[in-house]
């Protein structure tokens, strides 16, 4: 059977024939699913995608491209330019960790990790946090509720979203017993709260940080709980973490065949084809690529027809997500839905697809596109539509159908069928072009610009640009640097820019800090779009509301057709697949979970 059918039915399992959750929970339990029952039993040994007798030691090293001046994620100064390793979910949280852990095989699902066991009612009103009485500190001090209630305050007071809004849905939090953490929640909580109380906040060491100052910044080394120390910074440049002898957790069942290196080092390039270089001299281990050419035209080196590097491909069972150019709505001349769509339908992506990428890559539909919760390919029925109330009536039929798809082109560069198309929806908007420019009623010609942050992003705006010319729109491009572009995307300064949104098999509490109408004027959220909708905030509700599979489902879809319908992004492509490269000395277990290849789980084959 081959991995993509185990993958689908894993995946069809764990969404539609898991076991109901309990109608109350009266005893502490080792896990909590969003949806159904826990896979693992409370005895399993680990997850079942490590390789759990791997021999630890040796390193590894990892290449990024921008820089970083902080070691604290958690606040606006260092959002985007903290160390990697600090909290981060690709190379593994090395230095803090949650109350429990994700499983990368279920669509979310939480096991034990500060805390042992956890405790809820029917309703997930209440939740209680039993943590590990040998969880400690890597200054040896234990980790207490009273750190949790601390970091809980202080993100509140000195964090950024979507950190700082967590303890808006709490009516109560409160020490029980020596280890115990309880949260009662208010009006404000949904049934996804509890999870990312669990698994998407950090505990921080009350005795270790100084409330004051926390929100500076600053490269001070922080105290952790996780299973690494740094060992040297060098600001900008390089960070080497050091695996901690002591870590408390590295016998638990949620830690076994995790955490393999004895020392990870990440070094930062200021671009992705220095680091690509590097890659090639062995000066980093594994390299990531989402460049159809680049994977098919520039791995052939030495090291590669040697066998000394290793290029695999993975599958996963995800949705697409969505990639594409994310128009502001902020700004006036995308106000109106009719400009958006007209701009996205004179779109070619089809000249792109095949000028640039041979063909490679799929158009994506919408934002959860190969999967059953994706409106793609589905039509909606009476659960979505008593959902979307009158939402529906704004949504084409071809939409309502599943059938609706980007317009396509035939290819030219110059389609004047598609350019038509375009230019009527304009009309329909108020515009017309007179003297070779796109003008609105008042005489004003349509222009703007995108913001791009490296090479392969300009070139997709250079062929954007190309084909909006022939229409008479000015779009210009402008690349910065990483600091600027992150400053200037915290901020939203920007007409246009080129954004990816994942989307998993268990979308929640994030899609308010993506689209929700409370995350479009905060700046740090991840609104990109400045969207400020009452029936996308009424789906994304429902879908945090939703207790059994089919609900949960309609919430998703019927979400998924007013994004869609919403034109904020004019989309690009996806892969279907996950590529990377490796050099043979680090090797990986042979399970690949629903979610893909997992770095933390990998390890240095000297070794062994």
């Amino acid at each position: 059977m081959s991995g993509r059918i185990v993958i689908l039915r894993r995946l069809l399992f764990s969404l539609l024939f898991l076991p109901l959750a309990p109608l109350a929970q009266a005893e502490p339990v080792h896990g909590i699913a969003m949806h159904g029952a826990p896979a693992l039993a409370a005895d399993a040994p680990s997850f079942p995608y490590v390789q759990p007798g791997v021999k630890k030691g040796g390193k590894v090293n990892y290449g990024v491209v921008g820089t970083f001046d902080a070691m604290n994620p958690f606040v606006l100064k260092g959002m985007r330019t903290t160390a990697r390793g600090v909290w981060d979910p690709e190379f593994g949280n090395l230095l803090y960790e949650s109350l429990m852990t994700r499983s990368a095989d279920e669509p979310f699902t939480l096991y034990g990790l500060l805390a042992e066991s956890v405790e809820w009612d029917a309703d997930r009103t209440t939740v209680q946090f039993n943590l590990n009485p040998k969880a400690h500190w890597n200054d040896g001090q234990p980790v207490t509720p009273e750190d949790v209630i601390f970091t809980f305050e202080l993100l509140r007071d000195k964090g950024r979203p979507p950190f700082n809004s967590r303890l808006a849905s709490v009516a109560k939090m409160e020490k029980v017993g020596e280890h115990g953490i309880k949260f009662t929640f208010n009006e404000k909580a949904n049934r996804e709260t509890p999870l990312i109380f669990a698994s998407a906040t950090p505990i921080l060491p009350k005795h270790a940080i100084d409330a004051s100052t926390f929100d500076q910044a600053g490269l001070a080394i922080p105290v952790g709980s996780g299973p690494y120390k740094v060992k040297d910074l060098k600001p900008g440049e390089k960070v080497t973490w050091v695996r901690d002898p002591d870590y408390w957790g590295k016998d638990i069942p949620s830690k076994i065949g995790f955490d393999n290196y004895d020392e990870i080092s990440v070094t930062y390039f200021l671009q992705e084809a220095t680091m690509f270089e590097a890659f090639k001299k062995g000066d980093i281990d594994i390299y990531p690529e989402g460049d159809a050419n680049h994977w098919q035209r520039a791995y052939d080196f030495p090291a590669v027809s040697k066998g000394d590097v290793i290029k695999e491909s993975f599958k996963p069972g995800l949705p697409s997500g969505m990639l594409g150019f994310v128009f502001n709505t902020r700004r006036p001349m995308f106000a109106d839905v009719k400009v958006r769509e007209a701009i996205s339908t004179a779109f070619d992506f089809e000249w792109l697809n095949k000028t640039l990428y041979n063909g490679a890559f799929t158009r994506t539909q919408s934002y959860w596109q190969n999967s059953t919760l994706g409106a793609y390919g589905n039509a909606a029925d009476e659960k979505e539509l008593a959902l979307l109330g009158k939402a529906k009536d704004k949504l084409s039929p071809e939409i309502l159908a599943g059938t609706y798809t980007q317009s396509a082109t035939d290819g030219s560069g110059g389609d004047r069928k598609a350019l038509s198309k375009a230019v009527k929806l304009f009309a329909e908007a108020g515009y017309k072009i007179q003297g070779g420019k796109m003008l609105d009623v008042s005489g004003k010609p349509l222009s703007f610009e995108v913001m791009t942050q490296n090479e392969g992003q300009e070139k997709m705006a250079l062929a954007f640009q190309r084909t909006l010319k022939l229409i008479g729109i000015d779009m210009g491009i402008r690349t910065v640097d990483d600091a600027q572009y992150q400053a200037r995307s915290n901020s939203f300064d920007y007409d246009m820019i080129i954004k990816s949104y994942t989307s998993s098999l268990s979308p929640g509490a994030e899609q308010v800090n993506r689209w929700g109408s409370e995350s479009r004027d905060a700046q740090g959220s991840f609104n990109y779009a400045g969207v400020a909708d009452p029936d996308i905030d009424r789906m994304i509700e429902a879908l945090l509301q939703a207790r059994e599979p089919e609900d949960f489902q309609a919430a998703v879809r019927a979400y998924d057709r007013l994004l869609v319908a919403g034109h904020y992004v004019v989309p690009l492509y996806h892969l279907g697949e996950q590529w990377v490269a490796r050099w043979k000395h680090i090797g990986r277990p042979e399970a690949v979970p629903l979610y893909g290849y997992q770095r933390p789980t990998w390890f240095d084959a000297r070794v062994q």
